[in-house]
Parts: structure tokens; sequence; C-alpha cells
């Protein structure tokens, strides 16, 4: 087989489902299917304009900046603003990209309150296990040291890799979901660093809900021949006993 024709093939088997998911869809509803998507972009944008001016970096940051050291209400109260916060010591446009091509393509494959569903939970999977490592202290294999505590969370990343890997499971690209599971590790072991670490938090909290998933789907799938089964047979019975015994006959109806 030709390299290159099995290059295409496997591109369309991971990428096929998903490509025709959104083009269907773009094309039914145009724009409106990325209204929350293009709300995020917009939303980060002015959030980082506003926080890199003299008087919006205070406000920003009692509105939308969670650290661990925060009590856990205050934090709850911020984490839906803290997902639009982009760091401040990275280009925004990177963030905004990001947004712009996962969200938009989660939207367009998941919904649009699941997508948000999914991105919050993973924002949130990264700020409790922020709060667990501080606690467990530099010297456990999963502790933090006491600094990160003072850390502001990671902004929009967590839900962008969170969605991310939930689209991939959901369109069964398996390939592409590895990769990025794979890059959020090798960015651990590069450097080790909070927004690192939750990464991988927001990931196993992904993981672990496509988990569920697929064990209800399967056992759905389970019930689903044995009620088939009783239908075939009964079927079957009915064809067995013939016309007469299927339709009672003159006789029978006085």
């Amino acid at each position: 087989m030709n390299p290159l024709s099995a290059l295409r093939r496997a591109a369309v088997r991971e990428w096929g489902p998903l490509f025709t998911a959104v083009r269907q869809r773009l094309a039914a509803r145009g724009v409106r299917a990325l209204a929350l998507t293009l709300t995020a972009v917009a939303l980060t944008a002015v959030v980082q304009v506003t926080q890199n001016q003299a008087w919006g970096h205070e406000p920003v940051r009692n509105l939308g900046a969670v650290r661990a050291e925060d009590p856990l209400p205050l934090a709850l109260l911020r984490t839906p603003l803290s997902l639009f916060v982009p760091a401040l010591h990275l280009p925004v446009w990177g963030a905004l990209a990001q947004i712009l091509l996962v969200f938009g393509v989660a939207e367009v494959c998941l919904g649009r309150w699941r997508t948000l569903a999914v991105a919050y939970g993973a924002t949130l999977a990264g700020t409790l296990y922020a709060r667990v490592g501080v606690a467990l202290g530099p010297g456990s294999f999963l502790g933090l040291p006491s600094s990160d505590a003072q850390v502001v969370d990671t902004g929009p990343s967590a839900a962008v890799v969170g969605l991310a890997v939930y689209v991939c499971h959901q369109r069964r690209a398996w390939f592409t979901g590895a990769l990025v599971v794979l890059a959020m590790v090798v960015e651990v072991l590069v450097k080790d660093n909070l927004a690192g670490r939750e990464h991988l938090a927001a990931i196993a909290a992904v993981l672990v809900v496509c988990g569920v998933r697929e064990w209800r789907g399967r056992r759905r799938g389970s019930r689903d021949p044995e009620a088939g089964g009783g239908a075939v047979v009964g079927t079957a019975t009915v064809r067995a006993r013939g016309p007469a015994a299927a339709e009672p006959g003159p006789g029978r109806r006085r």
C-alpha cells in the first residue's frame, strides 16, 4: 500500500467523523452554532485588556483570580470568571486561538451546556487539586510546595485541555486524545509547575467522566439484546403455530 494513501486513510478514520459533524452543524446553523465560543473569546480578550490597565488589574484579581490559599467559598465564587482570565506572562493570542478552536469544536459536537459543564468541571478539578497538593506538601508524589498556594490558577487552559480530551473520546479520535494527554505529561516532566499539574488533574477528572459514560453505555447495550431476543422468540413461536393459532377462527369469536 502507498504510504501516502495509508496516511490519508488513517487521517479519515481519526478525524473524519469529527470533521463531518462540525461541517454539518455549521452548515445548518451558521455562526449561531458558535455563540458560546465567540462569547468566550470576546470575554477573554476584554479581561486581558482590563487586567493590563492600572485601574483594572485589582478588580480582575478580586473577581477572577483563584489561588489555593483563598477560602474555598470565595474560590468557588471566582471560578466562573477565572476560566476567562488568561495568564499575564503568556501571549493572549495563544489563549484566544485555543478557545476559538477547542471551544468551537466542542460546542458544535457537544452542545452549549455540556461544553460549559465539561469546561467548568475541568477547571474546578484543577482548582481543587491545587488545594489538596499544597496540603500534602512537597514530600508526597501528588504534593505541591507551599509557595504554590499563592499562584493564580491556569485560566482557560485547564478547560481547553479537558474539552479536547472529552471530544476526542466522544468522537473516538483515540490517537489525538492520546497525543493531548502525552503532551501534558511531557509538560510536567520538562517543567513541573502548578499549571502543568492542574492540567493533569483536569484530564484525570474528564477521563473518569468518560469512563463512567462508557460503563453506562455498555450496561444499556447488554440489556437491549435481551429485550430484543425475547421479541424474536415470541415472533418465532407465533409463526410456528401458523395463521390459525395467530388469529382465532370464527368459532372462537362466538
